[in-house]
């Protein structure tokens, strides 16, 4: 098996490649636990910030951008910190990419998602294949990690969506295409100068093949549109929305959004069913946005501190999720999007 990826994740993947489906989804129903009612976070909800690693150049001419304006919490009383945004990247001393962590339910009220707001007039995204998901069905002219001599200017990492057969759509890179570009499916699409944009496939304005278009990560359906959140997410959570472990609702889910702005929200995080994903993307400002991977082996966002002389040292978000920090150090079985300084 080869992708990388823990010994569980592996398994896993091999399983479902080899008509064993059932049996993966089996031993997910017997080990799912729904989750906790009540209770605080185990954790603190801050964590090493890039504010102070790179100090401001100044320039008469460059543009200055303001942080985004601090999320109000939905559970009250709040905890300390949370909804208050810290700078996880830095670019030309600006902050670039903003994290903060926040409780989705009252009930569920020791769980915490991360948040996260990259500015795209100073980060650039890079789509990446995975080893086994798509898979080297073709040459996507691109690695299935960040070897060295790849890693400068490395700002974030975060995961792709689901399995490409599961998708309900496809994948493109660089002139190849794995699985069937859809019209109507959410899809990211990448493009040749570093910005992405999502929406409906041949349907949004944007979001449809041209000469500038370098990827495309197709997966299910909008989850936020036109800056609503349709009722669609409430229905036939586990057929629409993901075989999730043991056919809970609350399981790890990830998503991505842009504002209107322009602004990229991720956000993903522990016992979320869909709603509350859509609702923390709307939230943290997503006009538009759409349901990325679930479950704990496929969920992740980790950040880069710069070190002088040594590659940037790579930070979970989230402490508990289940993929190490330097996950796409090495080569990773799924798909994944890389953020870069501009």
């Amino acid at each position: 098996m080869t992708g990388g990826g823990s010994v569980s994740q592996r398994m896993a993947e091999w399983a479902r490649d080899h008509y064993l489906g059932p049996l993966v989804t089996l031993g997910e129903w017997i080990s799912y636990q729904p989750p906790k009612v009540g209770g605080k976070p185990a954790f603190a909800l801050t964590g090493p910030s890039a504010a102070a690693k790179a100090p401001r150049k100044h320039s008469r001419t460059a543009p200055v951008y303001p942080a985004p304006a601090n999320l109000q919490p939905i559970v009250s009383p709040a905890l300390p910190d949370e909804g208050v945004w810290r700078v996880l990247g830095t670019v030309n001393g600006q902050g670039a990419i903003y994290g903060t962590e926040m409780r989705a339910s009252s009930v569920y009220s020791s769980y915490v998602a991360g948040i996260v707001s990259m500015n795209q007039s100073l980060v650039r995204f890079e789509l990446h294949p995975g080893a086994e998901d798509p898979g080297p069905v073709a040459n996507w002219h691109s690695n299935t990690f960040l070897p060295l001599g790849t890693r400068t200017g490395l700002l974030a990492t975060f995961n792709s969506g689901f399995k490409i057969a599961s998708s309900g759509g496809g994948f493109y890179l660089n002139g190849a295409t794995a699985g069937t570009l859809t019209a109507g499916t959410a899809s990211v699409v990448y493009y040749s100068d570093g910005h992405i944009a999502i929406g409906n496939w041949n349907q949004d304005p944007g979001i449809s093949m041209s000469s500038n278009v370098v990827g495309v990560r197709q997966n299910l359906h909008l989850i936020v549109q036109n800056g609503q959140v349709p009722s669609s997410v409430d229905t036939n959570v586990e057929s629409s929305w993901g075989a999730t472990l043991g056919g809970g609702y609350y399981v790890w889910r990830s998503g991505i959004g842009v504002t209107a702005d322009n602004r990229v929200i991720f956000v993903y995080g522990p016992s979320l069913n869909v709603r509350e994903l859509a609702d923390m993307l709307q939230r943290a400002g997503a006009v538009t946005a759409m349901e990325l991977d679930i479950n704990p082996e496929w969920t992740d966002f980790m950040y880069y501190l710069p070190q002088q002389g040594n590659p940037p040292a790579p930070e979970a978000l989230l402490p508990n999720q289940a993929q190490p920090a330097d996950r796409y150090y090495t080569p990773a079985s799924r798909d994944f999007t890389a953020a870069f300084a501009r």
